[in-house]
């Protein structure tokens, strides 16, 4: 009877903890790895594999977007060998947040397209509103698809825009029509009055929770006149960020 009684108890305080476990998941969903990632879920433990898990598996991206409140809609593949697109949609979350894409009807990846909506969400206008006391209401952008290798010569690893899995953003139009260039204001002092600097330094960090790869005047002379945000498939959640 004493040993049913211990291993009652035992089972009881497991009971209880797995419970336990189960309401803290619930009210923590950003580290449970069964919920849905959404707009709204700050980053957590399961975060960076939730966002990897888009460029892996286009079902789960497209489902994002659906939670999301962003147009979904798939466009037919394009292309041969590299660069074919077989994942190829008109990306729509910068309409969710009432900024336009500039030239408009860029074509991309969902993956692309679901790293924008988180990008803008968590990262672009929450930046914009702190350090500029106003949104932004345009980007600029230097195209997503170059069927090319990287650095443009003829041998080497091809680039992901070959596949338009990436996106180059040379600039951020306020609400009051000042434009913020990376090209212009990268350089400048992080302390400088307007707070341009400080501004595009933010969005390329927040950037690097939800692209694989993000580029910037830092990295090289290359990109020296744009953010560049791409998508790449690597193991696990492993990003580039510079």
């Amino acid at each position: 009877m004493a040993i049913f009684l211990r291993l009652l108890i035992v089972a009881l305080m497991l009971g209880g903890i797995v419970l336990g476990a189960r309401e803290w998941l619930r009210r923590h969903p950003e580290h449970d790895p069964r919920a849905p990632l959404t707009l709204s879920t700050p980053d957590g433990w399961m975060t960076a594999r939730k966002v990897a898990a888009l460029r892996e598996d286009r079902d789960q991206c497209r489902a994002f977007l659906r939670r999301s409140g962003i147009e979904e809609t798939a466009l037919a593949p394009v292309g041969t060998g590299e660069c074919r697109r077989d994942d190829r949609k008109v990306l729509r979350a910068p309409a969710r947040f009432d900024v336009a894409l500039s030239p408009r009807r860029a074509q991309a990846t969902c993956a692309v397209d679901a790293g924008l909506a988180r990008w803008l969400n968590n990262g672009v206008q929450p930046a914009a509103k702190a350090l500029l006391g106003q949104a932004v209401v345009r980007i600029e952008q230097l195209g997503t698809y170059s069927c090319r290798r990287i650095g443009g010569g003829d041998e080497g690893n091809w680039s992901e825009h070959a596949t338009g899995n990436a996106i180059d953003i040379s600039a951020f139009v306020l609400a009051d029509g000042t434009r913020i260039s990376v090209l212009r204001d990268w350089g400048a002092a992080a302390d400088e009055p307007d707070g341009k600097s400080l501004f595009l330094r933010t969005v390329r960090d927040r950037a690097c929770a939800a692209f694989s790869t993000v580029l910037s005047p830092e990295y090289n002379a290359a990109h020296a006149d744009h953010l560049h945000l791409d998508q790449a498939r690597r193991g696990g959640s492993w990003t580039a960020c510079r």
